[in-house]
């Protein structure tokens, strides 16, 4: 099954993601919220990919570029009383490398194409200065063949 080194590599860099986790990561995903869904969709046409409700040790990420190991988090009031959390969840986070940036729920509804640009403006920070880039056109709205 491969050499000493791939399977020691497996066994360091691929740990499996605990069900409870995933499952909730899930159910995140199934109910997102309104501004979740506009900024999913804003950002979802980049490259590097960015991703959703990714679990991260005992923590799930709103969003993330696993690339440039950057993660945005999307707060709305109920972040008011858990501040201390939030504090303890961004240090276990840096303490892997992850730079976290959040924003408020009304800075997305207010100003998506401003928020938009700023992550992607600190994901080409976290990547050295390669700035994300869309999908080609070409790909988007592409027909079949059939013409459906």
């Amino acid at each position: 099954m491969g050499s000493e080194r791939q399977r020691a590599c497996y066994a360091v860099e691929m740990k499996r993601v605990a069900e409870h986790m995933t499952a909730n990561a899930r159910a995140l995903r199934n109910g997102t919220t309104r501004t979740e869904r506009d900024l999913w969709h804003a950002l979802s046409r980049y490259r590097p990919k960015f991703t959703r409700q990714l679990p991260i040790g005992p923590y799930i990420i709103d969003f993330a570029c696993r690339e440039a190991k950057l993660a945005i988090e999307l707060d709305g009031s109920q972040h008011l009383d858990t501040t201390a959390y939030d504090e303890r969840r961004s240090d276990y986070l840096a303490s892997l490398g992850w730079k976290v940036i959040r924003y408020w729920n009304g800075d997305i509804i207010e100003n998506l194409d401003g928020v938009v640009q700023q992550i992607l403006s600190e994901a080409a920070e976290c990547l050295g200065g390669t700035h994300p880039q869309p999908l080609p056109a070409s790909r988007e709205g592409r027909r079949r063949r059939n013409g459906k």
